[in-house]
C-alpha cells in the first residue's frame, strides 16, 4: 500500500469520525477509481476540471428555485425593500469575489487543499462547524495571504 492510499485511508477515517459525508464520498470515489484502474485517465481530467464542474453544479442548485418559480421577480423586488436583503446581497457579492480568488489559489497551489480539508474537518469535528468547501476556504486563505503580504512589505521597507 503506497503513501497516497494510506493518506486517503486516513482522510476516510477522519471523515467517518467527523461524519463528513462529502469527504467520505470523495475519498471513496477516488479510491474506487484508483483500484479499478480508471484513475490514470480520470484523475488528470478531474484535477483540471473538477473545480469548474463543482462550481457549475452548485450554481445549478442555486438557480433551481428560480427555474421552479419559487423565486421570481416579485420576490426579488419585495426582498430588496429589506435592509437585511441588501446585507445578504453584499455578502453574496463579497463571498463570490473571494471564492474566485480561491479557485485561482487552488489551481496554482494544490497543496493548499490538504490544509483546507484538514482545517474544515477540525472545524466540523471539534467546533461544530459546517463544511462549506475548499473554494471559499481557499478564497479566505487567499485574502488573508494578501493581507499578510501587504503588511510584510510595509515592515520590510
Amino acid at each position: 500500500m503506497n503513501q497516497a492510499v494510506l493518506f486517503m485511508l486516513l482522510l476516510l477515517g477522519v471523515g467517518v469520525l467527523a461524519r463528513n459525508q462529502t469527504l467520505i464520498i470523495a475519498v471513496a470515489a477516488l479510491l474506487i477509481l484508483h483500484y479499478t484502474g480508471a484513475g490514470s485517465q480520470a484523475f488528470p481530467f478531474l484535477q483540471a476540471n473538477g473545480i469548474k464542474i463543482g462550481v457549475t453544479i452548485i450554481t445549478i442548485a442555486v438557480l433551481i428555485p428560480i427555474m421552479t418559480g419559487e423565486i421570481g421577480l416579485a420576490e426579488l423586488q419585495a426582498a430588496m425593500g429589506s435592509s437585511y436583503a441588501w446585507i445578504a446581497l453584499a455578502s453574496g457579492i463579497f463571498v463570490a469575489v473571494i471564492a474566485a480568488n480561491g479557485i485561482e489559489l487552488l489551481q496554482n497551489d494544490p497543496h493548499i487543499t490538504v490544509a483546507l480539508v484538514v482545517g474544515t474537518i477540525l472545524a466540523v469535528a471539534v467546533f461544530g462547524g459546517v463544511a462549506v468547501g475548499p473554494v471559499i476556504g481557499a478564497g479566505i486563505a487567499y485574502l488573508a495571504m494578501r493581507v499578510v503580504q501587504f503588511f510584510s512589505t510595509l515592515g520590510g521597507g
